[in-house]
């Protein structure tokens, strides 16, 4: 694949400079197409959607929605977009984002970079006709320096929420201060103005940190579950930093992303799954390189999964390449749809 060429010569080039360099190549049509086969082993059924595959792409790759046409070309069933704030911003000073190269990681504190919500609206309205039946999802957060941050959350749902198959309600990134209080202390006043804004036929996801501890991890989801919220998305990057870490860069503030969150994330979704499986879905992320990784997600217990920094690091054939990896182990096994794998580890 020409991408194979290209990647000692990309990796050369600063991190974000190369995620520009490779949005300009999507959008002039760089990376063949994909065709998915298999279609009735691998579509999933995730809040009265079916979805053509259980890999979609994480949000944070295409931040202002340039490309997210392309990337169903490349296997993704569905592909989560932003996140998006109510106004522009630049975010955080450069450099931020890292390349643990030894350790297959990512550390970025970017910060909500994005064109804000008019022009990322224009840019789905002039695609709408271009990915059904795949699924798009808009992840949506508040402006750093807003007054009034669940007033954000509230104008970019009530904007884009028409334009999409589900929104995610990013309360977890590291890299706006003191955003994580959503996840705590904050919670209830979140969930229940989104509850009286929410339009019946649109699904909320909400995003969560790995780094919650045990019992408030367990309280938010209780709460989560009590505002009728319909998914959760388990997780997020980790400030986190374990001592098995290689790289130099591994000091760098900000979210850890990458091989480093795999086992992680896939203990937070078997603890979520144990205490609300039955309940509400989980789209798991983290640490996903390949079929093996995506499967160990979904036997604990997610429905969905999604990549972005496996992308990075394996290329645009890793969406195509996992669904070929699911779908042969279905086959292996006599099963007939991914949805029994669903929790099979329990």
């Amino acid at each position: 694949m020409i991408y194979n060429l290209l990647k000692p010569l990309i990796w050369k080039i600063d991190p974000e400079k190369a995620h520009e360099l490779v949005i300009k190549l999507l959008k002039l049509n760089f990376l063949s197409e994909y065709t998915l086969d298999d279609t009735e082993l691998l579509n999933v059924k995730l809040c009265n959607q079916t979805f053509p595959t259980p890999v979609g792409l994480a949000a944070g790759f295409d931040k202002n929605f340039e490309v997210f046409d392309k990337m169903f070309n490349l296997g993704f069933g569905f592909v989560e977009g932003g996140t998006v704030t109510p106004l522009p911003q630049s975010g955080n000073p450069k450099p931020r984002i890292f390349r643990l190269i030894e350790d297959e990681a990512l550390i970025n504190r970017l910060g909500f970079n994005n064109d804000g919500l008019e022009i990322i609206k224009k840019n789905i309205i002039n695609k709408l006709d271009r990915f059904k039946p795949n699924k798009l999802g808009v992840n949506i957060g508040p402006n750093k320096d807003s007054h009034n941050r669940i007033s954000d959350y509230i104008k970019c749902y009530k904007s884009l929420a028409k334009y999409s198959d589900y929104i995610t309600i990013n309360i977890s990134s590291p890299n706006t201060p003191n955003l994580r209080n959503f996840e705590n202390s904050e919670i209830d006043d979140l969930l229940s103005e989104i509850n009286l804004n929410k339009k019946n036929e649109k699904n909320i996801f909400i995003k969560l940190s790995p780094d919650l501890d045990v019992k408030t991890f367990e309280k938010t989801l209780d709460k989560i579950l009590s505002y009728k919220m319909n998914g959760i998305i388990l997780t997020n990057t980790t400030i986190s930093r374990n001592n098995n870490l290689t790289s130099s860069l591994s000091t760098e503030e900000g979210g850890l992303s990458g091989k480093p969150l795999t086992r992680t994330s896939l203990e937070r979704i078997s603890l979520a799954y144990k205490l609300v499986g039955s309940d509400i879905p989980i789209i798991g992320v983290g640490g996903i390189f390949n079929s093996n990784d995506a499967i160990d997600k979904i036997k604990a217990g997610a429905s969905a999964i999604q990549i972005y920094t496996g992308l990075i690091y394996k290329g645009p054939g890793i969406a195509r390449d996992i669904n070929k990896g699911i779908s042969e182990y279905l086959k292996r096994n006599g099963m007939t749809n991914v949805m029994q794998l669903i929790g099979a580890s329990h």
